[in-house]
């Protein structure tokens, strides 16, 4: 099954070739269709009719087809489905947006279609084509409702949208088929893997399971954790008003039932992590951090002390389920030591492209759902960030895929003389946008980094009269104390110029409503904004520079601006500026593939890289290169753990020491 069909109605000899015939006009025309026997949102509805199907599409009538003999019963079916769905309507407050049942019924559902009548697929979606916009709003509603993609109605709202920064805001999100499928699919194996791209919807989907999970089971106990501690505190806020506008009647028992929080933890509390809430529950050591104990060796020594401490016969898991978003952040330790206590499933979700130079893409993982459409980004920005991160602009290109591991990234790719072809497709989210919108682009300073941001800022506002504060995130990709110097500076002129509060993340440890964010490359993963302001004294080759490069520029939904200083230490090249020109105006990236030899080096300088050594190893190899004296070790791993480093790899904190060791020994 492929990301544009979805299947849950049972084929039989009598639909089969009906069934087989839409699936092959979706996957070849790329559009989304969904093939029900029922509504998907809420099971307590039960249907006696079986010969019927439900053909969902944009832009198109509902079509409820009949392929039985029995007239009357069917349109009691009809019925039962249209009352069904206005209950569930009524219930998500859209029917103030859509109208009463038989209102929608009237111009958005065809129920006169015989099965044995349909001569061709196109022929059927011609006769269903719905051509005014405010109808196909309505028909995405229902189709929401019947699949369960619910919007928030409050965002979705009534009129027709008109600004960019609305039409994106306001559009109405519905699951793909591989979504879908992760939704109502029952798994049957005990640790599920969900990855994809940045944007792809992967935390949205773990928190629909969640709802499903937390209601269908009022005796579970669900954690709910990722490694950074302003994603965990943005999670938690999130659950509540996610269970609230999907109208979960169940009260969250916070800390009985249900926890989210990073997944480290501090002695203070058992509650305050996942790894901290396991040793209190089998009394076992806990270890915090330091720079000898890494989160994946203290993970190690608690799945050896609960195996020694504990037989099957005495053995009781600590969660019924838990949800690990971000994964790529964790080792197989940590998995290992969620699945060993936890009863039923574990669900894993993680970023298939967030660091760039693993060794292996494809094959390192096996994921049992792999989402390749990225929705949050523009496919513009998404091609050029990475082809940034990944060097591919560049003569001495940094990373390599193959065509297998290209399209698993979600792209089409086409190889002719040597030279690979590669896009993805345009997304529903933008369709309603000029194709050349600017999604993406390249600012050189001229005068001073502040000034500038300003500019953009106040030029934002022009463009875009609803915008809030809250729609613009700026962040800092470099890695030394000037940034923070520079924040500071930024949010004295935002104050002065524009009145708007400012929300330095890196010091709050979260997103804050009503305030533009500042931040550092550390304290924004799982987060998101309209736009994004990226600021950066040089584009650098450090595997985790070029990561983070990628990571931040993607974490825009209408627009991201690159800001790097007008002048030859920049590492903006010529190559970069007419590559952006290409995938903007024929929505496309041409790569030369690189030489049997060249792709040798490559994989030999990022296998390099990626050479396993802990936190505290890495940290001695560059005490030891930079001939750091051993007074000044301990204030360097502090200041280390201090800025998020913990994770970061051998080039980011060489340099985060060099520049930290001046500091230091200044003082």
């Amino acid at each position: 099954m492929s990301s544009y069909f979805f299947l849950q109605a049972e084929v039989n000899p009598s639909n089969a070739e009906f069934v087989e015939q839409l699936q092959n006009f979706a996957d070849t025309k790329k559009r989304l269709i969904y093939l029900l026997n029922r509504p998907l949102t809420d099971q307590k509805y039960t249907y006696s009719y079986s010969q019927s199907l439900i053909v969902l599409s944009p832009k198109s009538k509902i079509a409820i087809i009949n392929f039985g003999a029995n007239v009357s019963e069917f349109e009691n079916y009809i019925e039962d489905i249209i009352e069904d769905v206005g209950s569930i309507s009524d219930k998500y407050l859209y029917k103030d947006v859509i109208g009463r049942p038989r209102q929608w019924r009237r111009t958005l559902v065809d129920s006169s279609i015989e099965l044995d009548e349909i001569t061709s697929i196109e022929d059927l979606f011609e006769n269903l084509a719905l051509t005014d916009e405010l109808d196909k709003k309505k028909l995405d509603l229902l189709i929401s409702l019947f699949i369960g993609s619910i919007n928030d109605i409050e965002r979705v709202k009534e009129e027709v949208p008109v600004t960019i920064l609305d039409k994106v805001k306001q559009k109405i999100q519905l699951f793909d088929g591989d979504q879908t499928r992760f939704v109502y699919q029952n798994p049957e194996k005990k640790r599920i893997t969900i990855q994809g791209l940045s944007g792809t919807g992967k935390t949205e989907l773990l928190l629909h399971k969640l709802k499903d999970l937390y209601t269908g089971d009022t005796s579970s106990k669900i954690y709910f954790t990722c490694h950074n501690k302003i994603l965990a505190d943005s999670l938690r806020k999130r659950i509540p008003s996610f269970f609230n506008f999907m109208k979960v009647e169940q009260q969250i028992e916070w800390e009985k039932r249900l926890w989210c929080t990073n997944a480290w933890g501090g002695h203070s509390s058992p509650n305050s992590g996942a790894y901290r809430y396991i040793c209190a529950v089998y009394q076992i050591p806990f270890f915090a951090w330091s720079y000898q104990m890494s989160f994946g060796k203290a993970c190690r020594l608690a799945i050896d002390e609960i195996k020694s401490k504990y037989t099957i016969g005495n053995f009781k898991f600590a969660f019924t389920y838990i949800f690990i978003d971000e994964s790529q952040d964790f080792d197989e330790n940590f998995f290992e030591l969620c699945e060993l206590v936890t009863e039923k499933n574990v669900y894993i979700a993680g970023d298939i492209f967030q660091n760039i130079f693993d060794e292996n893409i494809s094959s390192s993982i096996d994921p049992d759902y792999l989402l390749g459409k990225c929705y949050r980004t523009d496919p513009k920005t998404l091609m050029f960030a990475h082809g940034l991160g990944m060097g591919l602009f560049e003569k001495n290109k940094l990373r390599w895929l193959e065509e297998k591991e290209w399209q698993d990234c979600g792209y089409n790719v086409t190889v002719e003389n040597h030279k690979y072809y590669l896009s993805r497709e345009p997304l529903r989210r933008f369709e309603d946008l000029d194709e050349g919108f600017e999604s993406i682009k390249i600012v050189e300073i001229k005068e001073n980094y502040s000034d500038t941001i300003i500019w953009i800022i106040t030029e934002i506002i022009q463009e875009n009269e609803t915008v809030q504060p809250e729609d613009i995130g700026i962040i800092l990709l470099d890695q030394d104390n000037s940034i923070y110097k520079l924040a500071d500076v930024i949010e004295m002129k935002i104050q002065q110029k524009l009145s708007w509060p400012v929300n330095k993340a890196y010091e709050t440890k979260q997103k804050r409503p009503d305030s533009i964010l500042i931040s550092n490359r550390n304290n924004v993963k799982g987060l998101e904004f309209p736009f994004v302001i990226c600021v950066t004294k040089a584009i650098k080759n450090g595997s985790g520079y070029r990561n983070s490069l990628y990571t931040m520029l993607t974490r825009s939904f209408i627009k991201s601006f690159l800001l790097l200083p007008d002048n030859n230490r920049s590492g903006l090249t010529e190559d970069m500026k007419s590559s952006l020109d290409e995938i903007v105006t024929i929505q496309q990236m041409v790569i030369e593939e690189p030489s049997e030899a060249e792709k040798k080096k490559i994989r030999t300088r990022f296998k390099s890289r990626l050479k396993k050594q802990s936190h505290y190893e890495m940290m001695m190899e560059i005490f030891k290169k930079l001939k750091v004296e051993q007074k000044f070790h301990e204030k360097l791993f502090q200041a280390v753990k201090q800025f998020d480093m913990l994770e970061s790899d051998f080039e980011t904190l060489t340099e985060f020491v060099k520049d930290n060791l001046k500091y230091i020994k200044e003082k």
